[in-house]
């Protein structure tokens, strides 16, 4: 099973706006739900370039400008990434063992929602850099 799964989702809004739900399966994959947090990306601004050692995520960015994705399947592998318009709500399933990294490409800030396994603990957080 791959490390990072990537999966665009649908828009179930109306005229009062946009609405994304996490599928049934991410919230199986994080299992227990012990943080969230949301965080905005300013234009040309990278969050990540680290892994976790026991913590799944399920990050959802949301509709805005364009980004891109950068990850490794972990140490051994080589960095890959993958370019978005912007268009969708993009739900991202990390790994543990699997180096993540948002950049926001466009010119406004980039916002996205992150489901952990686990609490924040910056000693089980692990740099490595994948952009």
């Amino acid at each position: 099973m791959k490390k990072i799964q990537i999966t665009e989702l649908a828009n179930s809004g109306d005229a009062r706006g946009l609405s994304f739900t996490a599928p049934a399966d991410a919230l199986a994959f994080v299992g227990r739900m012990a943080d969230v947090h949301l965080a905005s990306t300013k234009s040309g601004a990278v969050r990540g370039n680290h892994y976790h050692l026991r913590r799944r995520e399920a990050i959802v960015v949301l509709p805005g400008p364009k980004w891109s994705l950068h990850w490794d399947e972990g140490e051994a592998s080589a960095p890959q990434h993958r370019d978005f318009n912007g268009g969708t709500a993009v739900l991202v399933l990390v790994s543990p063992g699997a180096s993540d990294a948002v950049r926001n490409n466009g010119d406004d800030p980039l916002w996205l929602v992150a489901i952990s396994s686990e609490s924040y603990d910056p000693a089980e957080t692990v740099a490595r850099k994948v952009v």
